[in-house]
């Protein structure tokens, strides 16, 4: 189906709105308006797709009809006419929102190019704003996808959701989304309307467990707060405990779970009062934990008691269709927290997307899409943009082998191994912020530091 977008012209000169809606009326379903009052009138009723609005307007101007378009309909593109180039007014306009600039007398192949260029940027919100009404919304979060394999998981959700108190264990890779897994089992089950807590096992000290699982009493130990402390577990009460990592817990932190879990009772560190409580238990690990039970690392009553009901959550390599919608949505995302109109996504860029082995899985994904479109420089995001290689070319991270570069001969005169290890660390600092535009916090991000380290460390080499 052919969509035929709507073009609204704001133009007190009569000359230009015959000219425009002449031109545009072949492609675009075209409204005229000779001053800001009637179009703002009109857009109580119904909306444009795009706005074309000129500054010198009577009455209400362009740039004070802007700001009240973009005050009621932020996500409208606004391009603004206007008979001189003020650099006031380009700078007043833009903070206020506007998507681009002509300039008159209209140069017709120019405005055509701004219009699809606006036209692109409505079509992927457009396609995000499906994807999000169909498999994201703030109480039911999911899985942005087509592939059979999410349709699977879906129903499954559907499914074990319907218990409110039933264990489950969810199993995949690091970076599929187990936790989002975990919200929407909590989200759709009959104990929505209560906590859902997340509990990360492998960050908890082995002689921390019971405590931060437990809580403790007022005095259990030198240093416990006052009225003592309520752990995870009788925060998640009436809701959903999600236990991340569940293979980490070490064993004593294992048969005090399996306590809980057998009885639904349990003491406080330091204490003589027996509580009981009820919350639906979520587990998950990206590790075997049939191995882990055949060397004694994980206990197989345990291991019974938490896996009532099974789930396998696909890696993104095995739904490969799922990759390029994944990857529109971080674009919408990033080009907001980026403030940048990226429109979309290059042939080549979808097709080496397609082709890469993600072993972070979607949060890879979401990474690759942040830093291409902090680095992207044209209208879409190109391939050089994503920072990964084809998989005939090198890889991305590769680091030159002796035969490409000198200073990474090794002979029987030895190295100075630390100085080519800064050297190297220099080259891609220095690169780094050279993407960035002297930008420290986006440079930190393209390297996978945080802005305190990264500073630091350049400091070390500017001295």
């Amino acid at each position: 189906m052919i969509i035929q977008y709507s073009v609204w012209v704001v133009d007190d000169e009569e000359s230009i709105r015959d000219s425009l809606e002449l031109t545009l009326s072949e492609v675009y379903d075209i409204r005229v308006f000779e001053d800001a009052e009637s179009f703002l009138s009109a857009m109580e009723k119904e909306q444009p797709d795009i706005l074309l609005l000129d500054i010198g307007l009577p009455g209400i101007n362009g740039i004070q009809a802007l700001g009240l378009v973009k005050d009621d309909l932020p996500d409208i593109p606004v391009i603004m006419i206007t008979a001189f180039e003020d650099i006031n007014m380009v700078i007043e306009s833009m903070k206020l929102g506007a998507f681009d600039f002509v300039l008159k007398p209209i140069n017709l192949d120019i405005l055509e190019l701004t219009i699809k260029k606006a036209i692109a940027t409505i079509a992927l919100r457009k396609e995000v704003k499906i994807l999000q009404e169909k498999y994201l919304n703030d109480h039911h979060p999911c899985f942005v996808g087509d592939s059979k394999n999410i349709e699977n998981t879906m129903d499954f959700i559907n499914m074990v959701s319907k218990s409110s108190d039933t264990p489950i264990m969810i199993f995949g890779e690091t970076g599929t989304g187990k936790e989002l897994i975990a919200k929407a089992i909590h989200a759709r089950s009959p104990v929505f309307q209560g906590p859902f807590i997340a509990v990360n096992c492998s960050a908890i000290p082995e002689d921390l467990i019971e405590s931060e699982l437990f809580g403790y009493e007022e005095g259990a130990f030198t240093g416990a707060r006052k009225k003592g402390k309520k752990g995870f577990i009788e925060e998640a009460a009436g809701g959903t405990l999600f236990l991340d990592e569940v293979a980490d817990l070490s064993l004593a932190g294992q048969a005090k779970l399996l306590r809980f879990l057998e009885s639904g009772e349990f003491y406080k560190v330091g204490g003589t009062h027996q509580y009981r409580i009820q919350t639906r238990v979520v587990s998950a690990t990206n590790k075997n934990l049939e191995s882990l039970i055949e060397e004694g690392l994980f206990r197989r009553d345990l291991f019974f008691r938490l896996c009532v009901v099974q789930a396998t959550i696909p890696s993104l390599n095995e739904r490969k269709e799922d990759i390029i919608p994944l990857a529109k949505y971080f674009l919408c995302e990033f080009n907001e927290k980026f403030n940048k109109e990226i429109s979309g996504i290059s042939q080549g860029a979808s097709q080496a997307l397609i082709n890469h082995t993600f072993t972070g899985n979607v949060r890879e994904l979401k990474n690759i899409m942040e830093r291409a479109v902090l680095v992207a420089e044209s209208n879409e995001v190109e391939h050089q943009d994503l920072g990964i290689k084809s998989p005939l070319s090198p890889r991305a991270d590769h680091l030159p082998e002796a035969s490409e570069q000198e200073a990474y001969v090794l002979d029987a005169s030895g190295i100075h191994l630390e100085t080519v290890l800064q050297g190297i660390e220099k080259t891609y600092m220095t690169k780094a912020l050279a993407l960035a535009k002297g930008n420290e916090s986006q440079a930190a991000r393209l390297l996978s530091l945080n802005h305190h380290t990264f500073r630091y460390r350049w400091k070390k080499h500017s001295a």
